[in-house]
């Protein structure tokens, strides 16, 4: 697999403090596009491995009494190994120093969608069964490696998926997240996701929450 320059966005600088009252926290490294690089992988890639084990932790532990760590692993495998893949679906990761420190990927979307169709930028984009009416790319895998939260890394991921889904041709996006995860939720309305639910109202019902964003209309 070859590497391709990495897309970082660049944060607004942050105010300072002049006179803190006790000291701040250790701040996370910042990011150097020196050391990073992303890559393009499939699903049964070494590489992939980290970011697997993150998500089955993460799932087993906020979600409790559903799948165990190890069936959560064995799922995130094995499902969705053709749909992210090219030419409809990518699967990348973020490295530094040759690393995984983040990743995440995309597939077409055919199913009835989540979210309240009000909601919607276009009420067009669902047909009358709730499945996307325009070509959609559904965002998956959303990971950053835990010792590397805080870096800005969840933003470089989004900005290279949404730059390969616009070269594949999808002209809009959309993704859920689950009602234990509100960083997920602050980094997609961050990054200009309309949230196709009642932000102030979350986590609300124990349903997933579903964003979207036109790449072009």
């Amino acid at each position: 697999m070859t590497t391709t320059p990495l897309r970082v966005p660049v944060p607004d600088p942050a105010p300072l403090d002049p006179a803190p009252l006790a000291p701040a926290p250790l701040a996370p490294a910042p990011l150097d596009p020196a050391r990073l690089s992303v890559r393009a992988a499939r699903l049964d890639d070494p590489l992939v491995g980290p970011l697997l084990d993150g998500l089955a932790h993460e799932y087993s532990t906020r979600y409790r009494g559903l799948l165990s760590p190890a069936e959560l692993r064995d799922e995130l495998a094995h499902h969705g190994a053709e749909e992210f893949a090219p030419p409809h679906g990518a699967l990348v990761l973020v490295l530094e120093d040759g690393a995984p420190v983040a990743g995440g990927a995309f597939r077409r979307r055919w199913e009835p969608e989540h979210g309240e169709p009000a909601r919607l930028a276009d009420t067009a984009a669902r047909d009358a069964a709730g499945a996307p009416a325009v070509r959609t790319a559904e965002l998956k895998r959303i990971w950053t490696h835990a010792a590397h939260r805080r870096r800005g890394l969840g933003r470089v991921v989004l900005a290279e998926l949404e730059a390969r889904a616009a070269a594949a041709g999808y002209p809009r996006l959309y993704l859920t997240t689950g009602p234990k995860q509100p960083e997920a939720v602050q980094l997609y309305l961050a990054a200009g996701y309309t949230p196709l639910f009642e932000p102030a109202a979350y986590p609300g019902d124990l349903v997933p929450h579903a964003f979207e964003k036109w790449l072009a209309r």
